[in-house]
C-alpha cells in the first residue's frame, strides 16, 4: 500500500511538473545596436512559423536613445521564434522603400540574417525560446 502510495504521489508530482513547464512563458529582450541617429522609433516583429515570417505577426514599438534601442516580448511560450525590426526614420509607422521594394530605411533580423536579393529565410533568422532570453540585432 505504501508503495502504491509512492508511485501514484510521483506520477502526479511528474505530470504537475510536465504541465508547468508547459505552460511556461519567458520573456525576450531585444537590443538594437548600430543605429545612426535618435529620431522616429524602432518597429520589432516577432514571428513564430515560416507560413507567417514577414507577413503576419505580433509587434512592439521601442524609443531609441542615445542611438540604442531595447524591446521586450513578455509571457512568449517556448517554441521558435525569429525577429524583424525596421528604424522608423521620419516616424510616418511604415519601412519606406525604393524601387523594388528595397528598404530605405535601417532594418535587421534576428541572428542578423539576411537574403541574397531579398529578405532571408525563415531558417536563416530562426532560434529557440527555452527560458528568458537577451539577442542582440544590429540594424544595416
Amino acid at each position: 500500500m505504501k508503495k502504491s502510495l509512492l508511485t501514484i504521489a510521483f506520477i502526479l508530482t511528474v505530470n504537475l511538473s510536465i504541465k508547468a513547464q508547459e505552460t511556461a512563458t519567458f520573456n525576450l529582450t531585444i537590443n538594437v545596436e548600430g543605429i545612426e541617429s535618435n529620431t522616429g522609433k524602432i518597429y520589432i516583429a516577432i514571428y513564430d512559423n515560416e507560413a507567417s515570417f514577414l507577413k503576419t505577426s505580433k509587434g512592439i514599438i521601442a524609443d531609441i536613445n542615445d542611438k540604442k534601442s531595447i524591446g521586450v516580448f513578455k509571457n512568449l511560450k517556448k517554441g521558435i521564434y525569429a525577429i524583424s525590426l525596421f528604424h522608423d526614420e521620419n516616424n510616418n509607422k511604415k519601412l519606406d522603400t525604393k524601387i523594388f521594394g528595397i528598404p530605405k530605411e535601417p532594418y535587421g533580423f534576428s541572428n542578423d540574417a539576411s537574403g541574397f536579393m531579398g529578405p532571408p529565410k525563415f531558417e536563416d533568422a530562426k532560434f529557440t525560446l527555452e527560458n528568458n532570453k537577451t539577442i542582440t540585432i544590429k540594424i544595416n
